[in-house]
């Protein structure tokens, strides 16, 4: 399987970025590994791989990085098309600045920073059901409110169907495609200095 980093940044073997990449081949195939744990696992348990896929593209887009997304979406689309689309919908009104949200009362509080919070409004919950639209609100949570999360968002997704194993399964989606997000801008913004 290709390494989707490398994909994503466009890296060619024999490059000068192959070669940087290439001095850490433990986090290559550790990212690649995690990948494929995350989006082509053996079982997908309790997340159906389209699941898996749409949560995916939907971090991604609300991030904004719209080419990454496209590789989610890409995938999502060739198992669900009319899923996809939903989504598409649902990230541009989701689509925020953050992060927003309260910190305990303290020095940190000259911090606070008053956002929308988002949740699926009755069309993207018809289009993409109870489970992925609590999913969504969640992932809107963890992007833009990570200090407002508290137990009842947790709550939230077991109300919704999930199960405490899709809980922790979601959060490493989200974690996954955060990281993914940050080592694509890097090697980018590397490649314009070489």
């Amino acid at each position: 399987m290709t390494d989707v980093i490398d994909l994503l940044v466009g890296i060619r073997p024999g490059t000068p970025l192959d070669a940087i990449r290439a001095r850490r081949p433990e986090a290559r195939a550790q990212a690649q590994a995690s990948y494929a744990a995350l989006f082509d696992p053996a079982d997908p348990a309790g997340i159906a791989p389209a699941e898996r896929l749409a949560v995916a593209t939907f971090v991604v887009a609300i991030h904004g990085a719209t080419d990454v997304a496209a590789h989610y979406r890409g995938r999502l689309a060739g198992l669900d098309a009319a899923l996809a689309d939903a989504i598409d919908a649902a990230a541009m009104a989701a689509a925020g600045k953050g992060p927003y949200g309260r910190f305990p009362a303290g020095p940190l509080s000259a911090e606070d920073a008053p956002g929308p919070a988002w949740s699926a409004d009755a069309a993207t919950a018809a289009a993409v059901g109870p489970r992925l639209g609590a999913a969504f609100a969640h992932m809107h949570l963890l992007v833009f409110h990570p200090r407002d999360a508290a137990a009842d968002h947790l709550q939230a997704l077991l109300d919704a169907g999930w199960s405490t194993t899709d809980v922790v399964t979601l959060s490493q989606i989200a974690s996954f495609v955060a990281f993914q997000l940050r080592a694509v801008a890097g090697l980018r913004a590397l490649a314009t200095r070489l």
